[in-house]
């Protein structure tokens, strides 16, 4: 594995690349980094260009002011593989980095050739009543609030990293290494305020999200994974709007599956990239 400083959509991103092949393009959410995918990075460069980048604002990426909806990590993305000289690819999302995903996919079916979206919701498409019947999860209202979440947890950040680390491993935590990296990130009012831009681009990202799905339908083939706790609302929410989907719910895996179940993962991932039709 190798890391590199790529330029694109005018933002130095941190990226982390290894294997060859038909390319695999990994975003990872929030509180994470490229380090999300440690578990699963080797196996898939075995058959696989893995490129798995510090989205805008996380990580050892650039963290401008704005650009965080949807949309913009879309952009940032395609001219992330752009850059590296990808004409077609693999797109994996989770979390945080599932909407751009998604998006990237309705924009450029040319360009991406399967979809992988797991734990997350999409905007204000319907699917997800169940999940949200009690109200959205308590994080998202605290960090869309602008300059709220960073000034509470000025000092604070490792405690709350791993708050979040241990519930979305269902208390098993995580590697040492893998949580060190991660959190070191995480210190400091600019990187928390990063951090937080996609929380706080939630109505843009909606509407974006909202007018992809009225102005055309996700046509490559795409798969939903969801564990605890989204459960299937992801694959409800996509199911009237693609036309071609396979759902999945890993059973005893937390929200971060790649560093909770990588080997149930990898049993989802391996076949289903590895296919040509």
């Amino acid at each position: 594995m190798e890391l590199h400083t790529v330029r694109a959509n005018g933002v130095d991103l941190n990226v982390a690349t290894a294997g060859t092949g038909p390319a695999v393009l990994l975003l990872h959410g929030f509180p994470h980094t490229w380090r999300l995918w440690t578990h699963v990075i080797d196996d898939l460069a075995a058959r696989h260009r893995v490129i798995a980048p510090d989205l805008r604002g996380f990580g050892d990426s650039a963290r401008p002011t704005d650009g965080y909806d949807a949309g913009t990590l879309a952009d940032d993305a395609e001219a992330l593989l752009t850059a590296l000289g990808v004409t077609s690819a693999a797109v994996v999302g989770i979390d945080v980095g599932t909407p751009p995903a998604f998006l990237l996919a309705m924009r450029r079916p040319d360009l991406v050739r399967r979809l992988v979206v797991m734990e997350s919701l999409l905007g204000r498409l319907p699917g997800a009543e169940e999940f949200l019947a009690g109200g959205p999860p308590w994080w998202f209202g605290f960090h869309a609030e602008p300059g709220l979440a960073e000034s509470v947890l000025a000092g604070q950040e490792e405690t709350y990293v791993d708050w979040f680390l241990d519930r979305g491993t269902l208390g098993h935590g995580v590697r040492a290494d893998i949580r060190d990296a991660i959190v070191r990130t995480y210190a400091g009012r600019e990187a928390l305020r990063a951090a937080f831009g996609p929380y706080r681009a939630l109505p843009v990202s909606a509407r974006q999200i909202d007018a992809a799905v009225a102005a055309g339908r996700l046509t490559v083939p795409a798969m939903a994974i969801g564990a605890h706790p989204v459960g299937r609302a992801l694959e409800l929410q996509l199911r009237p709007y693609a036309d071609d989907l396979t759902g999945h719910v890993l059973e005893g895996s937390g929200h971060i599956v790649p560093l909770h179940r990588p080997d149930a993962l990898l049993s989802l991932l391996r076949p289903f990239l590895s296919a040509t039709w």
